[in-house]
């Protein structure tokens, strides 16, 4: 059955299916379906995204047809779906931001604005960014601010933009969920993913945070930059975790803030970034956990340290970790792991081998408990170097007053008893099936006819 209708904006008459006249028709009872396509090849489409906007109601999907040139806010909407038809993609050149919203979901749509930030998320509940990319942009990839919660799913990029990666301040929650993968942060000017006051960024892989470099003025180029409390989880349920070629460093954290590496079955790669692999300062904290292996950890390939501990700081490994071919001989503070400063590393586990210099160098007040480590090929065969202030407990020796160290061991023991006993809980998979049931319901409904 077809339907007469008269195209105003363009004088003349035309003749549209019942079907796509429901689909088009900007009313609260027919507006479902929003369809754009900014070429204006198709009949009866809204010409831009703004110009569908005004008429999405909660349950709408806008489906879009690029490229569009356009800065697109959504502002104060709920339960609108944005994107291409299903398995295409769609251009826009502009930013989209989304502000004062819930449940707003953005599917196939690379995004590039050369004037501001790609993607930016304030003061918003559950904003999914599926299978989109943001690069090349003036500004940052992704911005998430305001206590906003977004999760990046399925896969996506946030490549060659001018301020960094992904950027998530305010108490905010990033989630990578890359069950089609990878996620990509790479090529930044600045650091892949930066973090500050009290937020979360969340991976259970498989991403890549690779060859991010330092950008204007003091934006340096870490892989990872936590600051003001952050916290970020690097899991590898879906895939390989991968840290490389980040010309400041791989992770950076100060100001109390935590990163935990964990394996669920493929490895966290953390090489030939810049000097150090992972600097922990200022009361901060980082966990390697193996949890289901065979290797958690990679940490290898730094021109200093792979693992450096200061300022009141900790690091804790568990399991099948590996810190090797870090430091270089002309560094005479290089090791596989650099604690300074009151600070402390435990090690239950792993290998530390191949590092030019100690496995572990111990400066300034701090410690070091280690049990059941691989020390091998290390600089001049050394396990563990203390300057007269630091101490250990190991396995290794438990006679505090036996002028007779094992090779390669310069450090003192505090006392005869043996190394603490930890206990950690395993964490448990988080439950993206509410998540996942939303993506399959996209799939179905954006479906080009």
């Amino acid at each position: 059955m077809k339907a007469f209708t008269k195209l105003a904006a363009k004088g003349v008459y035309s003749t549209i299916p019942l079907l796509l006249l429901l689909l088009f028709c900007p009313t609260e009872t027919r507006g479902q379906y929003l369809i754009v396509d900014c070429t204006g090849a198709t009949p009866g489409a809204y010409s831009s995204i703004n110009a569908a906007l005004p008429n999405a109601t909660p349950g709408s999907f806008i489906l879009v047809t690029g490229p569009c040139t356009e800065n697109v806010s959504l502002t104060g909407v709920s339960a609108v779906s944005l994107g291409a038809y299903y398995g295409l993609t769609a251009t826009v050149n502009g930013g989209i931001t989304v502000s004062n919203s819930q449940n707003v979901m953005l599917y196939g749509l690379n995004v590039t604005n050369i004037a501001g930030n790609g993607i930016s998320v304030s003061n918003s509940k559950g904003t999914s960014v599926n299978v989109c990319t943001s690069n090349g942009n003036a500004g940052v990839g992704l911005s998430v601010a305001g206590m906003s919660d977004v999760t990046v799913g399925a896969s996506g990029a946030f490549d060659n933009n001018g301020n960094g990666g992904i950027n998530i301040n305010g108490n905010s929650f990033v989630a990578l969920v890359d069950w089609a993968g990878p996620v990509d942060i790479s090529n930044n000017s600045g650091p892949g993913v930066w973090e500050s006051a009290g937020s979360l960024f969340s991976t259970l892989g498989p991403t890549t945070i690779t060859n991010n470099v330092s950008g204007l003025g003091t934006n340096p180029g870490y892989g990872l930059e936590l600051l003001g409390g952050a916290r970020a989880q690097i899991g590898s349920l879906y895939g390989p975790n991968t840290i490389a070629g980040n010309q400041a460093g791989g992770a950076f954290l100060q100001e109390n803030s935590e990163i935990s590496f964990f394996s669920l079955g493929s490895p966290n790669v953390i090489q030939g970034n810049g000097p150090v692999g992972i600097s922990v300062g200022l009361g901060s904290q980082v966990t390697f956990y193996d949890i289901s292996g065979p290797v958690n950890a990679q940490i290898a390939g730094h021109t200093s340290a792979g693992v450096d501990v200061y300022s009141n700081s900790q690091a804790y490994f568990n399991g099948a970790n590996q810190v090797l071919q870090n430091g270089s001989v002309s560094d005479p503070r290089s090791a596989g792991i650099r604690v300074d400063g009151n600070s402390e590393v435990l090690l239950r586990g792993g290998q530390v081998t191949q590092n030019n210099g100690p496995g572990i160098l111990a400066l300034v007040n701090s410690s070091a408990d280690f049990t059941g480590v691989t020390f091998a090929g290390n600089l001049h065969g050394e396990i563990i170097t203390c300057d007269s202030s630091s101490w250990m407990v190991s396995d290794l020796t438990t006679n505090p007053t036996s002028s007779f160290l094992p090779a390669g061991v310069t450090c003192r023991t505090p006392n005869a008893l043996v190394n603490r006993v930890l206990f950690k809980a395993v964490p448990t998979t988080p439950d993206w099936s509410a998540f996942k049931a939303l993506f399959d319901k996209y799939a179905k409904a954006a479906v080009k006819q």
